[in-house]
């Protein structure tokens, strides 16, 4: 516990310094620098506030002791049964500093590419993919997020998408949807189902987070970059010129296309971004496999060759399996309200990551 304050000391020090900087009028001169500290000092808001919460719950715990050496019996009683309460909101705060010290991701408020494919499971994989992509979007919007298309493989005759690739771009993108990467499986009976039977289909979900240029560089020598022309719905004046761009990352195979603008050159821009979150991405996913041949528990991991959630149409249920939640509001789910569903998933990891720090 001493660890824990003298840490505690430390950061409320530092915030006091920060708020120095950042009045200091050759600091602010410095664009740059003000930034850094700007940014340094609104990340340890939250911690701070918490802190100074925690140490009032301390302070007050301190002279309600002092109260029970008095004579008063009756002031005795009142401070023995308010004593609880405020100790239960003494550890209230220490939990919520102890979450708030966790190492933060480096990709917590980072944009991501939400990549949604078709798996097993023929027309009903691709409708289902349209509706997690719908289920995603409306929940993007609700955040105050921006959604964009940048490419899409329509299905067969039925509709939907073989694959559909978005960004989404807004404060807290990623530590949000991050735990959606997986294998998401959908149980309903087909429309053209005529003995009611039901099937069972597979999507694929990806979340990366977007890469800067100068996180990951990549060699213009590794790269093919193919024009053709547009395929899509973008209309006549998409579909008569060469606007679509194909780039194929030569030492890993991988291919991004992009098609949904009428300038080569956005296409070519989308396609790049998509890329450099696809190889970061198979990096990560090549590191997660390393690890979790080490350890059992691959919590967290974002292993999509596991099943992580089932949507049963008929029952309206549906069942995140890592962390055994079931809710039977499948609609309402469906029209984006995941918000529930992704806190418990915070919570659970959370969670997870506090007793791998407590042990």
């Amino acid at each position: 516990m001493d660890i824990l304050l003298d840490k505690l000391r430390e950061i409320e020090l530092r915030y006091r310094e920060l708020e120095g900087q950042l009045s200091d009028p050759q600091i602010v001169s410095k664009q740059g620098l003000y930034q850094k500290y700007a940014k340094e000092h609104s990340d340890l808001t939250e911690l701070v506030e918490t802190i100074r919460q925690y140490e009032k719950s301390r302070t007050r715990i301190e002279e309600y002791q002092e109260f029970l050496k008095e004579e008063d019996e009756e002031l005795k009683a009142m401070v023995k049964e308010e004593m609880p309460h405020l100790q239960q909101e003494k550890a209230n705060w220490e939990e919520k500093i102890k979450v708030l010290l966790l190492p933060k991701d480096p990709n917590y408020n980072k944009n991501v590419f939400l990549e949604i494919r078709a798996g097993t499971g023929g027309d009903e994989a691709g409708l289902f993919v349209g509706d997690l992509f719908r289920m995603y979007a409306r929940y993007a919007e609700a955040q105050g997020w921006r959604v964009e298309v940048v490419s899409s493989s329509p299905a067969g005759g039925m509709g939907g998408f073989k694959e559909i690739i978005a960004q989404i771009e807004g404060k807290g993108a990623y530590s949000c949807l991050k735990y959606e990467s997986g294998v998401h499986r959908v149980q309903r009976v087909p429309v053209t189902e005529a003995q009611g039977r039901i099937h069972t289909s597979a999507v694929t979900v990806a979340i990366m987070p977007e890469v800067e240029d100068v996180e990951l560089n990549i060699d213009p020598n590794e790269l093919r970059i193919d024009v053709y022309r547009s395929t899509g719905h973008g209309g006549q004046s998409v579909n008569t010129t060469d606007s679509a761009v194909r780039i194929t990352h030569l030492p890993t195979g991988l291919v991004v296309t992009c098609q949904d603008e009428k300038s080569q050159l956005k296409n070519k821009a989308k396609a790049m971004k998509v890329l450099r979150a696809r190889l970061l991405d198979a990096m990560v996913q090549k590191q997660n496999a390393e690890i979790s041949e080490s350890r059992k528990n691959q919590v967290g991991t974002g292993d999509r060759s596991e099943r992580i959630r089932t949507y049963n149409f008929p029952q309206g249920r549906i069942t995140d399996h890592r962390i055994g939640l079931t809710r039977y509001d499948l609609d309402s789910f469906l029209n984006g309200n995941i918000g529930s569903m992704i806190d418990a998933l915070a919570t659970h990891y959370q969670a997870e990551l506090l007793n791998k720090t407590n042990n």
